[in-house]
This record gives C-alpha cells, sequence and structure tokens, in this order.
C-alpha cells in the first residue's frame, strides 16, 4: 500500500505568524520523516500585508482555484500597524473563510503543559472544552454601511445574518463533535432574550436538531451568564457551541481560563470537505515581539496537529502532541510562559522528543 502524501498550503503571512509556522513546518517534516508513515509537502504562498502593499490586495484574484488543489492550509497570523484590522482581517483571513464556506471554527482547550489554570479553586481537569463557532454568517456576515459621512448623524450599520442552513449545519457539527466525546453533553449560547429575531431562530433550530441525539444531553446559556458560569463552574461544560461574535469572545475567555492564550489552536473547517481546511494559532501577528525569536510555536504545532488529524493521519497527530506536551513539561518554555526558550530551540525540543517516542514504537 502507497505511503498517503499531503500537499498542503503555508500561508504564514504577517509577524511571528512567520516565525511560527517556519518552526511549525520543520517539526511536521521531522515527523513525516521519522514516522515514515506518511508524506508531506509545503507549498508557500507570499498573501500577507507586505505583499498587499506592493499590490493593492492581499490576495490574487485566483486564490480559490489555487487553494483548492491542496489539501489543508497552516495560516499564521494577519495584521500590521500601519494598515487597518478590518482592511487586512477582511483582505485575507475572511476574504477565505466565507467564499470556502469553512463553517465550523473549532477550538479545543485545556490546561497544557507550562500553563496554570487561572483560579486556585480550580483543577485543571475542570477544564477540557471543546468550542464550537459559527464562522460563515452571523454578526461577521459583513452586511451593513456608513452614510452621512462627517455629519453628527452620521451613521453605521452592522446587519447580523442567521439563516436556517446556516445554523442548522453548525448545529449538527456541535451535536456530533458532542456525541463524540466521553460526556456528550453540549450547552448552546444564546442571546435570545434581547435579540428576538435571528437568536431566537438559533434556539428553535437547537432544539430542532437536538431531536435527532437524544443520547447528547444538552442546554442554553445566555452568553452573558456564560462568561460567568465558564469562571465559576468549568466542570460543567464540555462542548460549546454559538455564534460568530459570541465563540470569538468566549473562546479567548476560554483560553486564558485554561491558562495562555499563547497555546491555543483552532480549525476553520469545511465539514464537507469540498474545500481544503485552514489551521492557524489564535494569537495574532504580535509585532512587538516579531523578529526576536521569542514566539511561542506551541498553538501552530497544536494546530498543525489537529489539521493532521483532520486529513486521517491521527496516530501522527498523537505523537505529536506527545512530543509537544513532554517538551512544556520538561521547562523548554518560551517567555510568555515564563521560560527562557526561543521559537527555534522549542522547535528542536519537539523534533528529538518524536525521536524517542517513535523508538518506543
Amino acid at each position: 500500500m502507497p505511503t498517503p502524501k499531503y500537499n498542503i498550503a503555508s500561508i504564514p503571512a504577517d509577524g511571528i505568524g512567520i516565525e511560527v509556522v517556519a518552526a511549525t513546518i520543520k517539526v511536521i517534516e521531522h515527523l513525516a520523516q521519522t514516522l515514515k508513515t506518511f508524506e508531506i509537502e509545503f507549498t508557500h504562498f507570499p498573501w500577507g500585508s507586505d505583499y498587499y502593499k506592493k499590490e493593492g490586495r492581499y490576495l490574487p484574484d485566483d486564490v480559490l482555484d489555487v487553494l483548492r488543489k491542496y489539501d489543508a492550509c497552516l495560516f499564521g497570523a494577519v495584521g500590521a500597524p500601519d494598515i487597518p484590522d478590518h482592511i487586512s482581517l477582511w483582505g485575507l483571513l475572511l476574504a477565505l473563510r466565507g467564499p470556502m464556506q469553512l463553517y465550523a471554527n473549532v477550538r479545543p482547550v485545556r490546561p497544557f503543559p507550562g500553563t496554570r489554570v487561572r483560579f486556585a479553586e480550580s483543577k485543571p481537569s475542570d477544564i477540557d472544552w471543546v468550542l464550537v463557532r459559527e464562522n460563515s454568517e452571523g454578526e461577521y456576515a459583513g452586511q451593513g454601511g456608513r452614510s452621512h459621512l462627517n455629519q453628527p448623524w452620521e451613521t453605521a450599520t452592522e446587519v447580523a445574518i442567521f439563516t436556517r442552513i446556516g445554523i442548522e449545519r453548525i448545529m449538527r457539527f456541535a451535536f456530533e463533535t458532542a456525541r463524540s466525546r466521553p460526556r456528550k453533553l453540549l450547552t448552546v449560547v444564546t442571546k435570545s432574550n434581547s435579540m428576538r429575531n435571528g437568536m431566537v431562530l438559533w434556539d428553535e433550530i437547537a432544539r430542532e436538531v437536538a431531536a435527532d441525539y437524544p443520547d447528547v444531553q444538552w442546554d442554553k446559556m445566555l452568553v452573558d451568564a456564560m462568561t460567568v458560569r465558564m469562571v465559576v463552574k468549568p466542570e460543567s461544560l464540555d462542548t460549546i457551541v454559538g455564534t460568530n461574535l459570541h465563540m470569538d469572545i468566549l473562546s479567548d475567555l476560554a483560553a486564558a481560563l485554561a491558562g495562555s492564550i499563547g497555546v491555543a489552536p483552532s480549525s476553520n473547517l469545511d465539514p464537507t470537505r469540498k474545500n481544503p481546511s485552514i489551521f492557524e494559532p489564535v494569537h495574532g501577528s504580535a509585532f512587538d515581539i516579531t523578529g526576536k525569536g521569542i514566539a511561542n510555536p506551541v498553538a501552530t504545532i497544536w494546530s498543525a496537529a489537529e489539521m493532521l488529524r483532520w486529513v486521517g493521519e491521527a496516530s501522527a497527530a498523537d505523537t505529536l502532541m506527545t512530543a509537544l506536551e513532554e517538551v512544556c513539561r520538561k521547562g523548554v518554555l518560551t517567555p510568555d510562559l515564563g521560560g527562557t526558550a526561543t521559537t527555534e530551540s522549542v522547535a528542536t525540543a519537539v523534533c528529538k522528543e518524536i525521536e524517542v517516542i517513535a523508538a518506543t514504537k
């Protein structure tokens, strides 16, 4: 049986994204060479803020056709100090998520070696969550506009879009995710007490879909109350689903509660697999530490492990995660986690740990 080979698009983009993607590719290529159970090839694309300054746009016209030739994408971070954030985000990442219908943003959250939960009364085992974010519509649909510019009555509208198909597919994805986990527990985040149209539809479809998953226990939580529950009763949660805006905010809170946003991964998935999914760290481009060699590559390496799992290499993903956790457990940590390691030294340590694990199999 031939060894499977995966072609991955690499989009490091901006700031420390370039550094952590390079470190991650080093680790993944070493993993493939060591295990010899799969092959992987990365193709690099220069799309980012430097490309925008030269070309006047973040992406070429044929970007979707280009990316659809690949099995997945590894993404770094987008954003530059001299470009407004709404231009960079809509010009690059959101320009890919929407057209490719990467409608499920998945963020696993748990305490990682080298980090600690934020509250003394919480145990690390209290936080073991999977957050599912609707990733294609909702509050980030891009609908709205501005009028009467620079007048006292200047008006701006931002229209949240909720469609039956969009809500139902993310609910089914969330229920399936909850069903696949030991606790079979799902919390649906809403704000239907004050958002009386879109979020009421959200609630109604959640109830409809729940009827198809009698083995999954589920409850509903207003987003403001959810912030309290995450802090006060983290052990009561497992899988969580919410809208684009709500989960964008709650997932950062979750990562901070678990120890650090610097180690948080994410996946932008097309569950139909018609388009390549994008895997990226949650942190931003961090220009304040760009070029210093101290960016934490853990979140990107973890994201790459999720990428391997997505394309079918679960065993390799498990090996990578074991190696990554062991390196952090041994104290090879970048300054954001209180250590003195560099981006490169963390990657090198993970490569060595992969060899140790492979030798025992």
